[in-house]
C-alpha cells in the first residue's frame, strides 16, 4: 500500500472509530446535541488543525455559544418588530466579533466564534432555554469534544499510526 492510500486508511479508520464513540456516550453524559462535536470538528480540521491552535479554535468556539446566548437575550427585549430586532442585533453583535477576534486574535480564531455563534442559534431558542437550562452547557461540552477528542485526538491517531508505519519500512 502506498503512502497516500495507508494515510487515507488511517484516516478513515479515525474517523470511523472516534465520532461515533462520543455519538454513542454523548446522551449518557447528558450531551443532547452531541452532532455538534463533528461540526467543530470540521472547522478545526479546515484551519490549521494544530494542537496549539486547538485552544484558539475552541476559544472561538465558546464566544460564538455566548454570543448565541446574547443575542437570543437582545433580539427579545427589544420593543421593535421581530425583523428589525433580528437583524439589529446579528448586525452589531457580528461586527463586534470581528473586531474583538481581530483584537485578540492570538487567542480566538474567528471563523469558530462565528460557526459557534451560528451553532448556538441553530439550536437554541428563548423557549428552549428555559425548559433545557444546560443546552448552552451541553453545546459548549460538545465544541470542546469536536476540537480535541475528534479533532486532535484523530489527528494524533493518524500521526502515530503512519509514522509507525514509516519506521517498520
Amino acid at each position: 500500500m502506498n503512502s497516500k492510500a495507508r494515510n487515507i486508511f488511517v484516516l478513515a479508520l479515525g474517523i470511523a472509530l472516534f465520532p461515533p464513540l462520543w455519538a454513542v456516550a454523548a446522551p449518557y453524559l447528558s450531551v443532547k446535541c452531541g452532532a455538534v462535536a463533528l461540526i467543530c470538528a470540521g472547522v478545526y480540521v479546515a484551519g490549521r488543525g494544530t494542537v496549539k491552535d486547538g485552544w484558539k479554535t475552541m476559544i472561538g468556539f465558546w464566544c460564538g455559544d455566548l454570543w448565541a446566548l446574547l443575542a437570543l437575550k437582545t433580539m427579545s427585549s427589544l420593543p421593535w418588530n421581530e425583523n428589525l430586532s433580528l437583524y439589529v442585533t446579528l448586525a452589531v453583535l457580528g461586527f463586534f466579533a470581528v473586531v474583538i477576534a481581530s483584537i485578540l486574535e492570538r487567542f480566538i480564531y474567528l471563523p469558530a466564534w462565528l460557526s459557534g455563534w451560528a451553532i448556538g442559534l441553530t439550536l437554541m431558542t428563548p423557549e428552549i432555554i428555559k425548559a433545557e437550562k444546560t443546552l448552552p452547557l451541553q453545546i459548549a461540552a460538545a465544541m470542546a469534544v469536536g476540537v480535541w477528542y475528534v479533532g486532535v485526538g484523530v489527528n494524533m491517531f493518524v500521526k502515530i499510526l503512519t509514522q509507525k508505519k514509516k519506521v517498520e519500512e
